[in-house]
Parts: structure tokens; sequence; C-alpha cells
């Protein structure tokens, strides 16, 4: 990875107590949403929007892969539905 370039993160995002989903597509922060879970968002963030969901304690954030990961298709343990591949 060239130097200073900047990681992004596919991660799934749940509100602090006292807070909603909709309260986390309001915040004025870069996120690229994915999906919208009734108790989450997965959404693909960088790492210092990352940092700063977690100073301003806004969510809890769950790193699931790195998008380079997905862009290379590497294979993963995880899965985004929860579902093993194959029969």
């Amino acid at each position: 990875m060239a130097e200073g370039a900047t990681v992004r993160w596919l991660v799934r995002l749940t509100p602090v107590a006292g807070r909603k989903v909709d309260d986390l597509l309001k915040v004025p922060l870069s996120l690229d949403v994915w999906e919208r879970e009734a108790d989450a968002v997965v959404a693909v963030a960088s790492e210092q929007t990352i940092a700063e969901l977690e100073r301003r304690r806004i969510a809890g954030v769950e790193r699931l892969r790195t998008i380079a990961d997905l862009e290379s298709g590497a294979p993963s343990s995880d899965h985004l539905d929860g579902q093993s591949e194959g029969p």
C-alpha cells in the first residue's frame, strides 16, 4: 500500500444506548452506507472516520474486512449474512 494511503473498512455500526440507526445516518461524517439493518448500519468508512465515531462515542464499530481484501477477492471466514458458502 502506498505511503499515506487511507485504509477503508467495511464496518457494522451499532448505535450506542439511547441512539437509533436514524441518528447514525444523520451524522455528518463520510460513510458509504451499504446496508441498513434494524439495529445497525453496514458501511464503508476510513480509519479517520472510524476514529471520529469512536472518539465521539456515536456508535460501536465492528471492523468486518478491509476494502482492499474485498477487492482482491481474499477469502474470509466471516460472511455478512452469517451464511457459509457452498452446499
